[in-house]
């Protein structure tokens, strides 16, 4: 008996031992599982009753002359015997099949014996079963020698690209921003009556992030950028009027992001934050999803979230915690010049937060927010006044902010949030240590699919950072902001695909810089987004 495997054996392929990447071409390469079986196989490998000999009619035409295998050819019956006896899973098999798909299914049902054999069932395999494989293997030779062959090509390809890919630890991500922005006519909001620049403009911005992963739950980014974005506060005067997306560095491309986060055990994140950390961006949820992004959310920088955030950023560090499911902490600390032995910690700038964020049942989130910071008021967002309470007079400005925010996700399609935020800062530097309270408050809504899955509108109300009180006085007048302003936003961001994104908005400033001298300010922009 064992001879008349050996010399079996002799007629197959030696390449069938290889591996492939996909099952069926897999199959193929383990056609050599007679070596397996013969090697495997005892005296009693072959069991006590033999199945039913399988018929061949010698005036049947030969295989190699029928274009296609038909269901009533000697091979095709010979094959679904072998898969029906084995419990062979051969995917397609029903019905006229060509010469190569019969060929991948021989070498699926091949692979599958070759199995049994190693988990020691060889009492089940058949010595009639290893005669009709012999055959069909002879029958199918050029065949499965056309298989080897595109295999070949197969591995060579693969290992080509393994060998091109840019990193195996490090994906690289690519956006690129074009916006078409332009300025209603006016005065600017500065009191000198010069008239607005409202030209249109062509603008864009261009992002590389460097994801990269060493133990597969930490995460070193790098981001390098460029942009020549108008700066539409210039153009009106007041940083109300100011995009999410605006900047300028002349397109050169300059190192914007050095970030690392580590996980420690299953609840602490720690960030640590080299170049252009900002409290808001990394590690604190600020509760406002769908205007938070600067590419795909909302068109204002006032909009994206509660001002106070926006004190303190450069280098520093951050810890997230889970306390709970439902109750997270967020603890951070940013400086800049940090690199600075003159500066140091502690500073010329710095911020530090401390967020407790709960979620009392799902979809409603609400955070509570304190920010100590020093020199850093100005957010970029609310009037002069706001941005410097004591009119350059102080170079030692303490501040202490608290914040409200939250997040109710009404449905799949309507997300509301919104955020109440106060500030009380005051010149350590000047007579008296006088103090300045900061306000600001906003409310936004998210249609979610509104159109189109992955689309959204949104509407913002709010009032930007305003000094509703303040000790100090120039010309013997309170230095406060005695009007009110109110930022009215609407975008649609269209989904043109999973890498296009189109997104019209309107910006309205009603009494700019909390004056209602000033003139109302309109900006219209169309954000293009394009990922990769």
């Amino acid at each position: 008996m064992v001879s008349r495997l050996l010399r079996l054996l002799k007629n197959v392929p030696g390449w069938m031992k290889k591996q492939v990447l996909y099952q069926n071409v897999w199959n193929v390469c383990h056609l050599s599982f007679a070596l397996t079986i013969i090697l495997a196989v005892t005296g009693r490998a072959f069991g006590n009753e033999a199945p039913p000999a399988l018929y061949f009619d010698s005036n049947i035409n030969a295989v190699s002359e029928l274009a296609e295998i038909q269901p009533h050819d000697w091979a095709f019956q010979s094959l679904k015997s072998l898969v029906e006896r084995y419990g062979v899973v051969a995917g397609y098999f029903d019905g006229t099949m060509t010469r190569y798909e019969f060929a991948t299914v021989l070498a699926t049902t091949i692979n599958h014996i070759s199995k049994l054999t190693s988990a020691k069932t060889t009492n089940l395999v058949h010595q009639q079963d290893l005669e009709t494989i012999k055959r069909l293997q002879a029958e199918f030779a050029k065949e499965l020698e056309v298989l080897q062959g595109r295999l070949d090509n197969l591995e060579k390809h693969v290992e080509k690209i393994q060998q091109q890919q840019f990193s195996t630890t490090t994906k690289l991500e690519g956006e690129v921003l074009f916006a078409v922005s332009g300025v209603g006519s006016g005065e600017k909001a500065d009191g000198s009556g010069d008239r607005i620049d409202s030209n249109l403009t062509l603008s864009n911005r261009t992002r590389l992030t460097f994801d990269t992963s060493f133990t597969g739950k930490d995460r070193l980014r790098l981001r390098l950028q460029a942009s020549n974005l108008p700066g539409i506060d210039d153009a009106t005067e007041t940083d109300m009027a100011r995009l999410a997306f605006q900047s300028d560095s002349d397109n050169q491309f300059e190192l914007s992001t050095v970030e690392y986060r580590f996980p420690i055990g299953e609840q602490a994140m720690v960030y640590l934050e080299a170049e252009g950390g900002d409290l808001d961006d990394f590690f604190t949820d600020t509760l406002n999803p769908f205007f938070s992004g600067s590419s795909r959310g909302s068109i204002s920088r006032f909009a994206q979230r509660n001002p106070i955030y926006r004190q303190g950023g450069g280098a520093g560090v951050g810890l997230v915690y889970d306390l709970s499911k439902s109750i997270s902490l967020s603890l951070g600390y940013l400086s800049d010049d940090v690199n600075e032995p003159e500066v140091g910690f502690g500073g010329e700038e710095y911020g530090a937060i401390a967020q407790i964020t709960l979620e009392p049942i799902d979809d409603f989130k609400v955070g509570f927010t304190y920010i100590h910071s020093y020199n850093s008021l100005d957010t970029g967002t609310g009037s002069r006044r706001a941005n410097d309470p004591f009119d350059d007079n102080s170079d030692a400005i303490i501040a202490d902010s608290f914040g409200l925010e939250s997040t109710f996700a009404v449905s799949d399609r309507l997300t509301v949030s919104g955020w109440a935020g106060f500030t009380r800062a005051t010149a350590t530097d000047l007579p008296n240590n006088p103090t300045a309270d900061i306000f600001n408050w906003a409310l936004t809504v998210a249609f979610v699919d509104l159109g189109k899955e992955n689309n959204v509108a949104g509407i913002a109300i709010g009032q930007p950072p305003k000094v509703t009180g303040n000790e100090f006085e120039v010309a013997t007048q309170k230095y406060k902001d005695e009007d009110t302003a109110l930022h009215l936003e609407a975008f649609y961001r269209f989904q043109v695909n999973d890498n296009i994104a189109i997104t019209p908005g309107l910006l309205v400033i009603t009494n700019p810089e909390h004056d209602r001298d000033n003139n109302t300010i309109y900006v219209g922009t169309i954000r293009t987004t394009f990922r990769f």
